[in-house]
């Protein structure tokens, strides 16, 4: 597949527009998820256990539920994109600022907690084992899970080419993923608080600062950089004519 048909196959899902956004989501969720351990690795962690905790058991048919999450995202984030500009900046820059409160929250306070062994009994507890590997019991406060699941419920309330179905099953999964995280010992109760919390700051230093502006003005300075390419290009067609006729 060329690069021409694959970026056109792309902008078959996604509008142009979203690029910078998506791709910037991309980067700062890899800084906060991933960068921060390598920095917190040698402080001492804390375990944000409450008694409730201690009381929900351990399901692992829930790591479906917690695995789909992934899926929940990608549709989510694609319909935001293709809805509105507006909303498109607007939530995307609302999700960044959130990702960056919680990398902030994540090396002052790094958080960690002890996970039940996992027999490997049937496809769900395998599946948990290997999730298990994957992520480390660290950087739970707040819960990224929960944060995005929000974030893509929350976008589906001021989506206008969605109907209220996908909202209200987007409330519904949402839910289902905060049960999941501390169902398979993912997270802890203070986790899916947290990241509703720091989710919805997020998006309220978005609205309140007008950070989706930055988008704006980025999207202005690509189709300017597109335009003064796209004009000297019959310049020179013009000039070789030119220069071809003053020959002859």
């Amino acid at each position: 597949m060329s690069f021409k048909s694959f970026k056109k196959k792309v902008s078959g899902i996604l509008p142009s527009y979203s690029y910078i956004p998506l791709a910037a989501c991309v980067v700062i969720n890899i800084i906060a998820f991933y960068a921060t351990r390598l920095i917190t690795g040698g402080f001492t962690h804390y375990d944000l256990s409450l008694p409730i905790d201690g009381k929900i058991p351990f399901v692992p048919p829930f790591i479906v539920i917690y695995v789909l999450a992934f899926v929940q995202w990608l549709l989510g984030f694609i319909l935001i994109a293709r809805d509105s500009r507006s909303l498109c900046y607007g939530v995307i820059s609302g999700e960044i600022i959130a990702k960056l409160i919680s990398t902030v929250i994540f090396i002052a306070l790094p958080t960690a907690m002890v996970r039940p062994t996992v027999a490997p009994r049937d496809i769900f507890s395998r599946l948990t084992g290997f999730i298990y590997t994957l992520d480390t019991p660290d950087n739970l406060f707040p819960s990224l899970h929960c944060l995005e699941s929000w974030i893509c419920f929350r976008a589906s309330m001021k989506m206008k080419k969605t109907g209220k179905i996908y909202m209200y099953s987007s409330l519904v999964f949402t839910l289902l993923v905060f049960a999941s995280t501390v169902l398979i010992k993912q997270h802890l109760v203070a986790d899916i608080v947290g990241g509703v919390a720091v989710a919805e700051l997020g998006l309220f230093i978005s609205e309140k600062s007008g950070a989706a502006s930055v988008f704006e003005k980025a999207e202005n300075l690509k189709n300017i950089k597109k335009g003064s390419r796209s004009e000297m290009r019959p310049k020179k067609k013009i000039q070789s004519r030119r220069h071809s006729d003053e020959e002859k």
